[in-house]
């Protein structure tokens, strides 16, 4: 007759050596694992069968030591139960002093923070059927460690995609999938150090993080001075030591100007006349309300521009999805400085993006949000035409953020008193370049950011705090 439990096959680290033979080293260190709670009251060893075959000893050594521990009340043993550890009292832990810290800040009741979609509003029921579809119909080789470039499947429809939406020219095999922005500018310092390339030209306001991670990669980062018609790019030409430059040019984070036509055109003259690198960071261009979206610049001039986009604001960060379209020439360099194979985001995760773009449910999405957000632009500008006229709010056109223009000294008195109300702003000094030529006093409003239900009642802290 079959052992019921032979087929039992929880894995036990036990290691019974010892000096008084095999049975009395079992036996030792399965009373020591119940002793110190390793293995906790309850647990269910493996039958005796099973386990001598995974220590490769005789059944009858484990039989033997099992008996002997349920006689002194280690264990217990019942039909149709199978062995157990007993239950005993735990054994006394010395508590830890705790460590000295300030006590933990609360959370603020409202949150206008910059650089967060909505959400609540992440299209959790389309997703999961995408995942489902995606799962069912995934190649086996997806299960493996895959291209480091990141599924074939989603990079063709990314190609489609970019090309109609963001007019960029945008072949799958010219295309790096990536975790994230993050990820894909620490992909592109460790290409341009290989490249010798010391400097990387930044725009005069901007995330500090995006500036840490080229400043990391050993990059110096001089910047280019702002005005109402986005980065004066005609400065690269007297960067001579610049190889690259990171853009915002669809909207300029966080100042919110499209960089105007000429200065486009003179951010490529320059690559075009020195082999340099744009790096085009688009991280709202979907996001347009007032007219038609402002094409990506990778259009431009594919082979000067590396265009980088992310699902972080159309659908969520914490997918941490991202992806890469360049130059031809560097898509070696790209893709050995990603590695041998994909580690950045899961197969699985890609192709239910994939399924989702592919079935239309991302643009309905984005279409979707575009809608929302507008509203909520919308009602941020009518809320302070009422009660703080005197605020000019810029930046409105696109994205989920908007710039308020505040008196000289009112930033940081106005972020200490949103502070006292539980209200999270974001000053715009905060994104300053040190270098930075222009000083401007103004709130960064992340008007994406709260949920429905918390909308308005953020809207109301923030009037409230407003000089």
């Amino acid at each position: 007759m079959t052992d019921p439990w032979a087929t039992f096959g929880a894995d036990l680290h036990i290691d019974p050596t010892g000096a008084s033979g095999l049975r009395a080293g079992l036996m030792d260190a399965l009373r020591e694992a119940a002793r110190t709670g390793r293995l906790a009251p309850g647990t269910r060893l493996p039958s005796s069968r099973t386990l001598a075959a995974d220590l490769g000893i005789a059944r009858n050594t484990v039989a033997d030591a099992y008996a002997e521990l349920v006689a002194e009340g280690w264990l217990t043993a019942r039909q149709g139960s199978g062995t157990r550890v007993a239950q005993r009292a735990e054994p006394r832990r010395t508590a830890a002093p705790a460590p000295r810290s300030r006590p933990p800040r609360s959370s603020p009741a409202h949150s206008l923070m910059p650089g967060t979609p909505d959400l609540a509003t992440f299209p959790r029921a389309e997703w999961l059927k995408a995942a489902r579809r995606a799962l069912s119909s995934a190649p086996n080789d997806a299960f493996g460690y895959g291209d480091p470039r990141g599924r074939v499947e989603l990079r063709t429809v990314l190609a489609e995609y970019l090309a109609r939406a963001r007019g960029v020219y945008a072949d799958p095999e010219r295309i790096v999938l990536c975790a994230g922005f993050l990820h894909g500018l620490t992909l592109m310092g460790k290409v341009l150090r290989r490249r010798r390339v010391r400097e990387v030209a930044v725009e005069s306001y901007g995330l500090d993080i995006h500036t840490r991670l080229l400043t990391e990669a050993g990059l110096r980062i001089p910047c280019l001075p702002l005005d109402h018609l986005g980065t004066r790019t005609a400065g690269l030409h007297g960067m001579r030591g610049a190889g690259a430059v990171l853009l915002t040019p669809a909207h300029q984070f966080p100042t919110g100007v499209p960089l105007h036509p000429d200065r486009r055109a003179a951010a490529v003259d320059w690559a075009r006349g020195t082999g340099g690198v744009i790096l085009e960071d688009d991280y709202d261009g979907e996001f347009r309300y007032d007219r038609q979206p402002v094409g990506a610049l990778q259009g431009l001039d594919p082979e000067h521009v590396v265009y980088l986009g992310t699902a972080s604001k159309s659908l969520a960060p914490g997918l941490r999805m991202g992806w890469m379209v360049v130059p031809e020439a560097m898509v070696g360099e790209v893709t050995e400085a990603k590695g041998v194979s994909d580690w950045a985001s899961s197969a699985l995760d890609q192709l239910t993006l994939a399924e989702f773009m592919a079935s239309g449910a991302y643009d309905r999405h984005v279409r979707s949000m575009r809608l929302r957000y507008r509203n909520r632009r919308d009602q941020l500008v009518a809320a302070l035409a009422e009660r703080a006229p005197s605020i000019r709010i810029s930046g409105i056109a696109a994205g989920l953020h908007a710039v308020l223009e505040l008196p000289e000294g009112g930033e940081a008195e106005t972020v200490r008193a949103a502070a006292w109300q539980g209200l999270a702003v974001q000053g715009l000094a905060y994104f300053r370049h040190p270098d930075a030529e222009l000083r401007r006093e103004a709130l960064v409003i992340g008007y994406g950011t709260p949920s429905d239900s918390a909308w308005a009642g953020t809207l109301d802290a923030l009037c409230r705090v407003l000089p």
